[in-house]
């Protein structure tokens, strides 16, 4: 029955079988599985087409697609002996690289990051904006504490300040912080997104929402999710996927998302996008290769090959 379902290309029909007996919600590696087959499976589609998915999934919504999306830059991670003169010369060399937004990670203590947050606000000089990314580990009073704190700059965005399913703490922190935040990379369903809408106090006017199409049961489940964004009042440009790789990149282009992730230099040969493209103002053009792309990466594919 799968194989007759893979001959055509069936993604629903497959997806449904990966997912039979299989509970809802919750922590797991299964939905990461999943969506690594039924991402596959839409990068055969576009392929069989001779289109690029990005191409191919604007035709299936009914809308015009746009080969331009905007992506960040993601670094600035703790290292041992790495001090802000060196978190500042990796944020120079984003924005050399054509980047108008920048972010790094917060979260050891704001004794820390606020000379880190200082120093990269010093280098970037009203170039380019910076995020910041605690990555989920803050308890709600030292969430409040950044949150407080973190006023006084003029950030991009303030992600993840909590643990992802403690909704409570996020409402928390929109109550107390005025400027954008940023959260959802690990919810992996639409059930997760929704309650993260209704219950997290997350503002439609200037919030921004992370869920990763590659993590959470792939696009299937994604195209759920953005029927949950849209339900609930917002744009699904206020979408911008975690993840940096070319999956999430083929969606935000093929469906109005509002951008990408992106980390250079990191997770290679896996993250980024084809050798060709160049970014500008934080802004890349998609090329026109058909389904994800994978073949205009020449170290990606040239694994991929080796371990054919």
């Amino acid at each position: 029955m799968l194989n007759d379902a893979c001959d055509n290309l069936d993604s629903e029909r497959i997806w449904a079988m990966m997912m039979k007996d299989e509970k809802p919600g919750g922590h797991g590696e299964r939905c990461v599985a999943v969506g690594a087959i039924d991402m596959a499976i839409r990068d055969a589609t576009a392929k069989i087409a001779n289109k690029p998915l990005f191409r191919l999934l604007a035709e299936r919504a009914g809308r015009e697609a746009d080969p331009k999306v905007f992506v960040y830059s993601a670094g600035g991670y703790y290292a041992q002996g790495k001090v802000v003169k060196e978190l500042c010369a990796e944020m120079r060399c984003f924005l050399d690289a054509g980047y108008s937004v920048v972010k790094i990670k917060i979260g050891n203590s704001l004794e820390i990051d606020k000379p880190r947050i200082e120093g990269v606000l010093k280098e970037l000089n009203g170039k380019a904006k910076l995020a910041v990314d605690a990555n989920g580990k803050l308890n709600l009073q030292q969430a409040l504490d950044y949150a407080k704190a973190l006023q006084q700059y003029p950030l991009f965005w303030f992600e993840e300040p909590g643990d992802p399913l403690d909704f409570e703490l996020q409402k928390a922190v929109a109550e107390g912080y005025p400027g954008q935040l940023a959260t959802g990379e690990n919810l992996f369903s639409h059930q997760d997104a929704r309650n993260l809408l209704r219950y997290g106090g997350m503002r439609k006017d200037r919030d921004w929402l992370q869920f990763d199409p590659a993590l959470a049961y792939g696009l299937t489940e994604y195209l759920r999710t953005l029927q949950v964004v849209k339900d609930e009042g917002w744009e699904v440009s206020r979408c911008i996927p975690h993840g940096g790789h070319q999956m999430s990149l083929n969606i935000a282009a093929g469906l109005g998302l509002g951008g990408n992730e992106i980390y250079p230099g990191l997770f290679q040969p896996f993250g980024g996008y084809p050798d060709s493209v160049e970014v500008k103002d934080s802004w890349i053009t998609m090329p026109e290769l058909p389904g994800i792309g994978y073949e205009g990466k020449a170290a990606l594919i040239g694994m991929m090959r080796q371990l054919i």
